[in-house]
């Protein structure tokens, strides 16, 4: 007698099928479906998206008077599989009425679905960072580095400038200093070639050193106001971390207001964004930046709705590891921090983050894989049970 199954996770089961594998890589495309739900879009441009979803299979749902036209703009839910994606990314971005910017907004939703998230490790090489555990002078930043490497960290981030709440600007020449010995390190070892380097600075002489030195990703908490900063980068090919910051880190936390968050934080990354690319520089990763210049209710929602700066199309990165708005919702020592910075850490990664940034990398890297396997659903195949059961 046949036995009817409905299916949690497609992907999965096809592996087990074991289907010829050309025909797998195809079929597996077309077993999830992706809804998005697109809003305040141009009439002509709704009825577009609407033809063009049906045309490969897929649809986007709108009101029943949108055929009409009685309405200037409409909100829809689209939905398609990732291989019906990527014909329709393909269509919308040659089409007028904003359809290009929704095609990449899309596909910055669609990657952030179906690629793994990583972990960026912290090194602190300053003596007055708000962690005390994550002070390191020269010879314990070696060690922590290439314990780091060993756990699997993908990007280590190293800065020589404590931005903590309260704290002053540190002068270029001091910055230097403390990083030299590790500079000549991390070259004579070639750590470069074994993970990605990311240097914490907002000194341009600085960023311009660590790119020379093999970094690949400079983290600017200034969010690259200081042109200098841009043209400190123009030649070399790498990645720029753009942060949001109201005010500066002396002043920041004393009473932060917005008249809308989401509004001036999105007008702000635009900006920056905009700045970068007219200097050639397009690899951008946007920090929403929890505790710089927000409160505990502007921290929340940033995490609540994260989703909502993929409309960007550049990945997002999250660090919110042991901060305060933790001891604002539990008092608790930073010692204590380590169970609220994995609970906001994963539901960031739930809600767009594709870069974490902590202290603790061993026990995130740990939590991240057991986020993603339960996200893709690769334990106890239901196939598998029934196949024991005959």
């Amino acid at each position: 007698m046949a036995f009817v199954q409905y299916l949690e996770n497609c992907e999965r089961e096809l592996k087990n099928l074991q289907c010829d594998p050309m025909g797998y890589q195809i079929l597996r495309k077309k077993s999830k479906v992706f809804c998005f739900f697109i809003q305040h879009l141009k009439a002509p441009a709704a009825n577009i998206l609407k033809q063009e979803s049906l045309a490969i299979g897929a649809d986007f749902a709108l009101p029943r008077d949108a055929i009409c036209y009685q309405q200037e703009f409409y909100s829809g839910i689209l939905m398609l599989t990732l291989s019906q994606s990527k014909a329709l990314l393909k269509k919308l971005k040659i089409q007028p009425f904003g359809l290009k910017q929704v095609a990449f907004a899309l596909e910055s939703h669609l990657r952030f679905h179906t690629q793994k998230p990583k972990i960026m490790g912290i090194i602190n090489a300053t003596p007055d960072s708000f962690y005390q555990d994550s002070r390191k002078n020269t010879q314990e930043a070696k060690q922590r580095i290439l314990e780091m490497i060993e756990e699997g960290v993908e990007i280590i981030d190293i800065g020589a400038a404590s931005t903590r709440p309260g704290s002053a600007w540190v002068s270029e020449e001091e910055e230097h200093a403390r990083l030299k010995e590790i500079l000549q390190f991390l070259k004579q070892e070639k750590i470069y070639e074994r993970t990605t380097l990311s240097i914490d600075t907002y000194t341009p002489s600085v960023a311009r050193k660590c790119l020379d030195f093999g970094f690949g990703i400079v983290n600017d908490i200034t969010g690259f106001t200081n042109k200098a900063m841009i043209q400190a980068l123009q030649g070399y090919d790498c990645e720029c971390v753009v942060m949001h910051m109201q005010g500066n880190p002396k002043e920041m936390q004393k009473n932060p207001h917005y008249q809308n968050l989401f509004l001036e934080i999105d007008n702000f990354f635009e900006q920056q964004i905009r700045a970068l690319k007219d200097c050639g520089i397009s690899k951008i990763i946007l920090d929403i930046g929890i505790g710089f210049g927000k409160t505990l209710e502007h921290n929340c929602a940033l995490i609540k709705h994260l989703g909502h700066f993929l409309h960007f199309g550049y990945p997002l990165l999250v660090g919110a590891s042991r901060k305060s708005m933790i001891d604002k919702i539990t008092p608790c020592n930073v010692e204590d921090r380590l169970s609220g910075t994995l609970a906001i850490h994963l539901e960031s990664l739930k809600n767009g983050a594709s870069i974490i940034r902590c202290h603790d990398t061993k026990e995130h890297i740990q939590a991240l894989k057991v986020w993603f396997a339960l996200q893709n659903a690769e334990i106890n195949a239901p196939s598998q049970q029934l196949k024991e059961r005959q």
